[in-house]
């Protein structure tokens, strides 16, 4: 078995297929998300899939859009066993900075949407009798939500901004990366060992570490054959497995069904290591890809409140929303992309950087920071 290169930190690179995967996973999360167009409450009324605008297109989107929600899991164990694995096992990184780190990418625009959900909801619900999609807007949900720790102890039901539940549980095995990288090395069979009893455990926090550490691995893979002579063919066997597994599942007109599951923890880790591989490309592709890697949280946690001020906005003008008009699609994921872009820059980004700059101060006055601040 290949063991992977732990003892120092990979050379920069820039992972611009991750970042370009990270951003379909988004969109597949928002278009997932646009049958709320359609709720009463907590249910769609009426709502047929196959006549959502561009159903034709982008079908896969709206009918499995939710397993976005595992892409990103993936990526993040990716992302995190490539940049973090070897400055926290050897010191490098301690407890406090990468809290920071963490505390400062998360947090500022979890608690602004939180906020502004909460707000918006008092207004829908007293008009309509109902919350709108999300029913458990109370104080039992909120303090948890203060703390992003809606979904820790056992699944409550989404409240309030609801994606952020995916997040919630993400921050758990944040904990766990650390921790266990501070007592024992990285290596494949531990990450196996966390992924054999995630699966056991049946439980949603566990399927989280499932594939966090599967993405965990494919980092590991990357590393492992970074300086190795057989890495373009491997590259290219694994680039074809990317490609054949999807078009074999479309030629067999197969339904994955309750394996939906598995096939992604199988084909997601190989298609990372594809992406992650160096792509030589124009200056401006780049800085797109970049951009659109860089929007992803902001476009997660914006869409639920987008759709919410567009559902206030028409049952003001006491018209039914016309989520199957093709314009009003395009308006909504345009608007939603614009103000994920115009959020990152504007306030995410600052937020991270005051937030770093201000507890990492007197730690790192005089010397560099481990890691680049960028937006991981």
């Amino acid at each position: 078995m290949l063991t992977p290169q732990t003892s120092t930190t990979p050379e920069p690179q820039k992972l611009l297929g991750l970042e370009g995967l990270r951003f379909l996973a988004t969109v597949a999360v928002l278009l997932w998300h646009y049958q709320h167009f359609a709720f009463v409450a907590d249910a769609p009324v009426g709502l047929v899939r196959s006549e959502l605008p561009f159903y034709r297109a982008l079908f896969p989107f709206y009918e499995a859009g939710q397993s976005g929600v595992v892409i990103f899991w993936c990526i993040s164990g990716f992302i995190f066993f490539w940049k973090y694995s070897s400055v926290v096992a050897d010191g490098r990184m301690d407890g406090w900075t990468f809290f920071v780190y963490r505390l400062s990418r998360l947090y500022p625009l979890h608690f602004a949407t939180l906020v502004l959900v909460a707000v918006l909801q008092v207004v829908y619900v007293a008009g309509h009798g109902f919350f709108f999609v999300y029913q458990d807007n109370d104080v039992s949900h909120f303090v948890p939500q203060l703390f992003m720790a809606s979904d820790w102890l056992k699944v409550t039901g989404a409240s309030f901004n609801g994606p952020i539940w995916s997040v919630s549980v993400e921050i758990l095995v944040y904990a766990a990366f650390f921790l266990t990288l501070r007592i024992v090395p990285a290596s494949p069979l531990l990450n196996l060992a966390v992924i054999l009893a995630g699966i056991m455990s049946g439980t949603l926090v566990g399927k989280c570490f499932v594939f966090f550490y599967a993405g965990g691995l494919a980092a590991m893979a990357r590393l492992a054959v970074a300086n190795s002579p057989f890495r373009p063919k491997l590259e290219a066997i694994a680039g074809c497995a990317s490609l054949a597994v999807p078009v074999a599942l479309w030629l067999a007109d197969v339904d994955p069904g309750e394996l939906t599951g598995a096939l992604l923890l199988v084909y997601t880790p190989i298609l990372l290591f594809v992406c992650a591989r160096h792509f030589a490309l124009p200056q401006r592709v780049e800085d797109l890809l970049q951009a659109a890697g860089n929007m992803t949280y902001s476009c997660y946690l914006l869409h639920f409140p987008i759709q919410l001020m567009i559902a206030l906005a028409f049952a003001w003008l006491e018209r039914p929303i016309p989520y199957r008009d093709h314009l009003f699609w395009v308006a909504f994921v345009v608007s939603t992309l614009v103000a994920a872009y115009l959020t990152f820059r504007w306030f995410e980004a600052p937020a991270q950087r005051l937030i770093r700059n201000t507890l990492l101060r007197r730690q790192n006055a005089g010397q560099t920071s481990p890691v680049p601040l960028r937006q991981n």
